[in-house]
């Protein structure tokens, strides 16, 4: 069998207390995820239970206390040059346009102006911008720069996509159009995707797998869910199946308890 295009191998991740000097919080406690080569996987979990910390850990940005992370088979060691990482929040240059934010990648790497032009140019088409290509990300719409921003991290030909919460700010329908834009881009040609969300049917509705993490602190996998539902699929209809409720039902069974303990956590803070 071919090794798991990311595997995060008992990790633990503490940090020095805000609250109380002197003390260390452990927000991701012995935790091991695999993500096989081609596979959607997403993190579901409460807020604050550590999911961008694991992403983080992924991405080469953050050594964890303990554990060790490799990619493709090999270590990491610093950035994950593998990978492709999609923020949640916006991420695009302000005084750069569509075309100049899509091939910075590229500019970085040493690419040639005309090279870059070109390649971002086909990128802008390929997520639905041709003819934007000029236009700053003031001019775009919250999903337009979605797409330019999917369209930056994919130009890089990433092996694996880290997404956290990239559609979480969206309204509800540009929310679905992207979401499908996303598993239309991915089916082309299947990069492995762990993917960070707070919605449950999102999470159901995009992958091949879910991953549920308790309430923190001291994060760490309590329940794994495969989706076997068919592909390709249409985030809008696949919702209104009967096994995708079944699904929804029993992974929500497992999540219910840990959202709760986060919940009051959070009023405690």
């Amino acid at each position: 069998m071919s090794a798991p295009a990311l595997l995060i191998d008992n990790v633990t991740c503490a940090f020095a207390s805000r609250e109380r000097a002197g003390e260390r919080y452990t927000a991701v406690k012995d935790t091991t995820l695999k993500v096989a080569p081609g596979e959607f996987v997403s993190l579901v979990g409460p807020t604050g239970c550590g999911k961008s910390t694991l992403l983080n850990v992924a991405a080469g940005l953050l050594q964890p206390s303990s554990g060790n992370v490799r990619v493709l088979g090999e270590p990491l060691a610093g950035i994950n040059r593998h990978s492709g990482y999609m923020f949640q929040a916006e991420s695009l240059m302000p005084w750069r346009n569509a075309i100049d934010n899509v091939r910075t990648g590229l500019e970085f790497s040493g690419v040639a102006r005309h090279e870059s032009d070109r390649r971002a140019t086909e990128w802008l088409a390929r997520v639905g911008l041709a003819g934007f290509e000029a236009r700053y990300p003031h001019e775009l719409s919250g999903g337009m720069r979605k797409r330019v921003a999917l369209a930056q991290m994919l130009i890089l030909d990433p092996k694996i996509m880290l997404m956290d919460e990239p559609f979480s700010a969206l309204d509800i329908q540009t929310r679905q159009l992207m979401e499908n834009e996303l598993l239309e881009l991915w089916s082309a040609d299947r990069k492995s995707v762990l993917f960070i969300t707070h919605d449950l049917e999102e999470a159901i509705a995009l992958s091949d797998r879910v991953i549920v993490l308790s309430a923190g602190p001291a994060t760490h996998p309590i329940g794994e869910f495969a989706i076997d539902l068919p592909r390709p699929r249409d985030v809008n209809e696949i919702r209104l199946t009967p096994h995708f409720v079944e699904l929804h039902s029993k992974i929500w069974h497992t999540m219910k308890a840990e959202v709760l303990k986060g919940y009051a956590q959070s009023k405690k803070n």
